[in-house]
């Protein structure tokens, strides 16, 4: 499940994930990932809370904080309190069905570079830094995608107001 950017947002982060991705491991647009895998059980209480969650709802105040070394890559920060709380209503919902991965601690980001060696990766962080300024973002909606070992699969979008 992501959270879905307006456009021009979406734009930008592709832009700077083309940029900077390796180009055969960059099979997807930017995402900004609120669950890695919830079960295919859940999907029809998934889509009722998301439609739930985002009908005649206002989008969630979002903004890039801070640039992220990942270790082998660069994410950019997201803070949104709004989506947080979105998402910690969902953990509740689904608690006993989280990996353990979705069940931890989450760190709202973007990953724009990932899998390279980590002299790379602080380079490129070093980099962004020098003209990094925090901005707003438009958090536009939520998805949910079936991930089949390549690109993902639109299962369901669900726009804010």
């Amino acid at each position: 499940m992501t959270a879905l950017f307006g456009r021009r947002d979406q734009g930008w982060l592709d832009a700077m994930r083309r940029a900077y991705f390796p180009p055969g491991r960059n099979q997807l647009d930017a995402h900004l990932t609120l669950f890695h895998h919830l079960p295919p059980s859940v999907e029809d209480e998934l889509k009722h809370r998301l439609i739930q969650d985002t009908q005649g709802v206002r989008a969630p105040a979002a903004r890039v904080s801070a640039l992220m070394s990942l270790g082998r890559g660069v994410a950019f920060r997201i803070d949104s309190p709004e989506l947080v709380a979105i998402r910690q209503h969902l953990c509740e919902a689904f608690a006993g069905l989280l990996t353990p991965q979705d069940a931890g601690g989450w760190r709202p980001h973007v990953t724009i570079q990932n899998k390279v060696a980590p002299g790379v990766a602080k380079v490129l962080l070093a980099t962004l830094t020098k003209d990094f300024r925090a901005r707003e973002v438009e958090i536009a909606g939520l998805a949910t995608w079936w991930y089949r070992g390549g690109p993902w699969e639109p299962l369901s979008r669900h726009m804010f107001a």
